[in-house]
């Protein structure tokens, strides 16, 4: 598993009250029974995301929806942002983005992301989604087992160590990780697309079959794999908001 996994009861109970859910029925339990009012969407409105923001805007439209506004993003994701709000009538989706002074601090002239790219996916995606999170219970993502290899073992229901980031109540304790879409294939996610008629990204029509931040995406080659766009030429797959080695400190 990616994240920074732990065991608890409370853990060990979810995984066997709700076995075998996912989807809008799991999505319906967390939302509405487990942790009510205490639970926030983590989205990149990116290449998949209608599908995930589809069935929470079924079972709660008013769920938080945290957006990670980096700074660094296509034009074309923050308007495919507006348009899935505007279709799915989400209503309260909460862009968020890197501290001026963090900025500052690490990155005074935006060229991080070509120095050093985890550095950069650090301040500008790390610090600012677990300021965001503080006061959550549980976070809901997209991810799914396909993507990467760090991926391949996930659960749908799992607990990590809330990173530290000086923000007060975001440096000790745990978080429970919500991956309703965890055993969905490509497939899957093309067959939920076209029964509901939702929208694609715009760049998905170019081969941009995953998509980031607009320094750090390219197209995928003909033939090439679902991941193959995301940090070309790096030894680097993930930004770092599901990893274990950004916890504490700066975690840079």
């Amino acid at each position: 598993m990616d994240a920074a996994t732990v065991t608890s009861p409370a853990l060990a109970r979810l995984r066997e009250s709700h076995k075998g859910l996912g989807g809008v029925e799991l999505l319906e339990a967390m939302i509405k029974t487990e942790f009510p009012g205490k639970i926030a969407v983590v989205s990149s409105f990116g290449a998949e995301s209608a599908v995930l923001l589809h069935m929470v805007a079924q079972v709660d439209p008013t769920t938080p929806v945290i957006f990670l506004n980096t700074g660094k993003l296509f034009g074309e994701t923050l308007r495919f942002r507006d348009r899935l709000q505007e279709k799915l009538g989400l209503t309260d989706i909460r862009a968020v983005g890197p501290h001026p002074a963090d900025l500052a601090a690490k990155d005074p002239n935006g060229g991080l992301w070509n120095a050093d790219p985890d550095a950069c996916c650090y301040v500008r995606k790390v610090l600012p989604l677990e300021r965001a999170l503080a006061g959550f219970d549980a976070s809901i993502t997209g991810r799914k087992r396909f993507q990467t290899n760090a991926r391949a073992g996930m659960d749908p229901i799992e607990e990590e160590k809330i990173r530290g980031t000086g923000v007060p109540g975001s440096d000790a304790g745990t978080r429970f990780k919500i991956n309703p879409l965890s055993y969905w294939g490509q497939d899957d996610l093309e067959r939920y697309m076209d029964e509901y008629k939702l929208p694609r990204h715009p760049l998905v029509k170019d081969n941009y079959l995953s998509i980031g931040c607009m320094p750090c995406t390219e197209r995928v080659p003909e033939g090439g794999s679902y991941r193959d766009g995301r940090w070309v030429g790096r030894d680097k797959d993930e930004c770092g908001i599901h990893l274990p080695n950004n916890l504490d400190g700066d975690g840079i």
